[in-house]
């Protein structure tokens, strides 16, 4: 399934349930942000993104705790699901998604080879944390990491 019919079935879930989007970006620098937008009248749904590359914008933007950063890393769960509340918070919506990953081709860390993404879903109160490991280049890890969110976006929504 291509980035336009998740992106637009996402969009109609989030729609049906009244419930407006925020993300929060790392390794995919705003693909998922892009895909979401490209669709007509997703200003219904979407408020915006944050692009949070260094860890200076996790923590000022987003309200990551210093310690988790030091404790755990950028890539890691924990992260990933305070990056999520934070974007939600931050930007007042009901769901907030993040994305932290290594894309490569270089920073890998022991235990966290390239490819090592982190999707992180806050709604209802609760933040959800996916682990993946994706193969291939640079440009097919970032897209499948954007389409992992959007899958996981289908899923809160779905059920």
């Amino acid at each position: 399934m291509n980035y336009r019919r998740k992106a637009r079935n996402a969009g109609r879930l989030l729609i049906s349930h009244g419930i407006r989007l925020a993300t929060a970006e790392s390794c995919t620098g705003g693909l998922l942000s892009s895909w979401i937008t490209a669709i007509p009248g997703s200003s219904v749904y979407f408020i915006g993104g944050v692009i949070a590359y260094e860890d200076l914008v996790k923590t000022r933007l987003l309200g990551v705790s210093g310690a988790t950063l030091k404790a755990y890393g950028a890539v890691s769960s924990q992260t990933a699901a305070q990056m999520a509340d934070g974007v939600r918070r931050a930007l007042g919506a009901q769901m907030g998604v993040s994305i932290t990953g290594i894309a490569g081709p270089g920073g890998a860390r022991p235990g966290k080879p390239v490819g090592t993404v982190f999707i992180g879903l806050s709604f209802k109160g609760k933040a959800r944390v996916q682990k993946f490991f994706f193969a291939g280049t640079r440009a097919r890890i970032r897209g499948q990491s954007a389409i992992a969110a959007l899958d996981m976006i289908e899923a809160a929504l779905a059920g």
